[in-house]
Order: C-alpha cells, then sequence, then structure tokens
C-alpha cells in the first residue's frame, strides 16, 4: 500500500507515452566535425607528387592516396533542449575540439550550432541555436529520485535517432567511474539507470515519468562498448548549476571545501590504524586538506568524517560533491562532521577552487 507510481495505465502498469512524446521532440542529434590539420611535411610532399612530376598536372597520384590527405574526424551524440530560445545541454566529450556542430531535431530540421561553454570537470557543454519556440524539456528534481523508481532514457544511440529506452534508478551518488574522458573528470555523483545506454546516447535525457528531465546520460561501463547493464547520468542538479553558470559567466563557479577526501570503506582499508575508532560506515573521511583550506580554517580537523551539507546527509564523497558543487564561491555552508563520538556543525566560507 506504500507504493506509488507516478502514472498509471488503467491496467494498473506505468505509461511512459506521454513523457516519450514529449522528450522526443526535445532531444537532438548532434553531429561534430574536427577539421585536421595538415603538417608542413604533408603540404611539402603534395608539392612534389612525383606522379605529377613524370606525368602532369592532374595525373598524380594525388594526396588522398599517396600521402593521406588528413580528413575530418566526425563524431555523433545527444543534446537537449532546455529553453525554447534553443538552448542545447549536452556532454563535453560529444562536441570537444569541434570546429562545426550540426544539429538536428525529430523533425529533421538541422541547425548550426553555438559552442556557448564547457566544463571537462562534469562533462558539460552547453550549445545554441538559433529560433524560436523550440519544444523543450523541463528540469525536474534529481534530488527526489528514488532507487526503484522509473526513467527513460532519450537519445540517438548507434546513430539510430529518436530511441526511447526505460528501467529503474539502479543506484545514486555513484562515483569512482572512469568513463574514458581523461583525469579532468572528478566531479562524479552519477545516477545508475538501468534503461539502455549505449554510443551515441551520450548528451541524451534521463526522464522522470513526468516528462521532466533528471539527468544527462553520460556513460557507460561495458567491456565490449555496448550497453551490458550499467549507465550513468549526471544528476541535474549538477548539470542545471553547470550550463547556468555558464550562461550567465561564461565559466563555471566551482566552490570548494579544500579538503582531501575519502569514502569510509576505502579509508579503513588504506588506514586501518588511524581509522580504528570510527564509529560510522558512511560519510567522508578527511584525509587532509589543500592550501588555504577553508574547511580547515573554519575548524575542520583531519580524521573528521563530513556527514552533511546544510542538513542534508552524505553518505559518500560523491554525495559531497554532488552537494558541494551546487554553490558557488563565497558561499556559507554548515558542514556537518562526525569527530570520534561527537557531532560537530561548523559553518565554512566556500572558496573558488581555482584559487
Amino acid at each position: 500500500k506504500n507504493v506509488h507510481l507516478t502514472s498509471l495505465t488503467a491496467d494498473g502498469y506505468p505509461d511512459f507515452t506521454k513523457a516519450a512524446e514529449n522528450s522526443l521532440h526535445a532531444v537532438v542529434h548532434i553531429k561534430s566535425t574536427v577539421k585536421a590539420q595538415q603538417n608542413q611535411n604533408q603540404q611539402r610532399r603534395q608539392m612534389i607528387d612525383p606522379f605529377e612530376f613524370f606525368f602532369g598536372p592532374g595525373q598524380g597520384g594525388g594526396g588522398d592516396f599517396q600521402y593521406g590527405t588528413p580528413q575530418p574526424a566526425v563524431g555523433y551524440g545527444s543534446g537537449v533542449i532546455i529553453s525554447k530560445d534553443g538552448y542545447i545541454v549536452t556532454n563535453n566529450h560529444v562536441i570537444a575540439k569541434a570546429t562545426e556542430i550540426e544539429v538536428t531535431l525529430n523533425d529533421n530540421s538541422k541547425y548550426s550550432a553555438k559552442l556557448i561553454g564547457s566544463d571537462p570537470t562534469t562533462d558539460i557543454a552547453l550549445l545554441k541555436i538559433e529560433g524560436k519556440e523550440f519544444p523543450y524539456i523541463p528540469f525536474g528534481n534529481s534530488d527526489n529520485l528514488k532507487v526503484g523508481e522509473w526513467v527513460l532514457a532519450v537519445g540517438n544511440p548507434f546513430n539510430l535517432t529518436s530511441t526511447v529506452t526505460a528501467g529503474i534508478v539502479s543506484a545514486k551518488g555513484r562515483g569512482n567511474i572512469g568513463g574514458g574522458r581523461g583525469e579532468e573528470m572528478t566531479i562524479q555523483s552519477f545516477i545508475q539507470p538501468a534503461a539502455a545506454i549505449n554510443p551515441g546516447n551520450s548528451g541524451g535525457a534521463l526522464v522522470n515519468t513526468a516528462g521532466q528531465l533528471v539527468g544527462i546520460n553520460t556513460a557507460i561501463y561495458s567491456q565490449t562498448g555496448s550497453f551490458a547493464g550499467y549507465g550513468f547520468a549526471v544528476p541535474i542538479s549538477i548539470a542545471g548549476k553547470v550550463v547556468a553558470d555558464i550562461k550567465e559567466y561564461g565559466t563555471v563557479q566551482r566552490a570548494d571545501l579544500g579538503v582531501m577526501i575519502q569514502d569510509i570503506a576505502v579509508a579503513k582499508e588504506a588506514s586501518p590504524d588511524k581509522t580504528k575508532d570510527i564509529k560510522v560506515n558512511e560519510g567522508a573521511y578527511v584525509v587532509g586538506f589543500a592550501d588555504r583550506s577553508p574547511a580547515k580554517e573554519a575548524g575542520i580537523e583531519e580524521g573528521d568524517v563530513i556527514i552533511s551539507i546544510n542538513g542534508t546527509k552524505v553518505k559518500s564523497v560523491g554525495e559531497l560533491q554532488d552537494q558541494v558543487n551546487r554553490f558557488r564561491p563565497g558561499d556559507k555552508v554548515k558542514v556537518g562532521v562526525k569527530r570520534g563520538n561527537a557531532d560537530k556543525i561548523i559553518d565554512v566560507t566556500l572558496k573558488n577552487s581555482a584559487g
């Protein structure tokens, strides 16, 4: 009697049709082109093509055949229109280094997109296409998502447009996911949906059954490169703040506690002597501090376990990053810590992570 589904058919089953229909029109296909640059050696070799030297102009082997004239690199992904005036959120890795970005809507209309800004740390980017009254997906509240709740993944897997898959939320606050995007990706508090996410889904929408945007599909964990049951999405609580910063400031205003942290289980395994007196199994263990750490200045100590931010419980490093990443430099937060058997609330003024 305590189970409540947001939408039911007459037979009592979840109905995704309205959410899917609304989402399909606002999820776009993205083609990103990176124009190759010739180096001087390639240009010089083409100038003295031996075929043309012997057989005359136009009869040579040509750069394409003999010397491999660099061809443009083309990649594909997905994006989500988030406003009627044409702002689109996608993944940074979908458009990284692109010299041209083409957006195709669900009605097959094509637009040239401008990159407004990107953030490799969260793998989020903001694009803009020119026009009016575009269909868009309203933001939902990713904090309210519950494990076991139904969600839809909407995107363009394998370059197949307008694809919808469904599944439950398998987990929240997932961290330590490689994702193949290099060392820059450090803010990790992923939603893990059971909906099938494949190559090409990157940048697409994760929506709830009310048709609200709750995440940006970003990565899969797979040994084959295709969906194997583990997909990951950046929560809209993070992605929304990132694109709002990019739109207003041109860059992300990222706040920082100035702490080096580990999950409790990792800390206990790495430093059993230092952590033997820790009584809790959830939270973020403070290993050390950055230079000019606002947390240290406020009174947080090495060995403390951070268990909440502004009254919101944090169970892991990923959840702590999620909470702190919502604020801007200069904001004051109340950090709950467990120190021995004592619970303390410490006021910390966040600084800019760039220093």
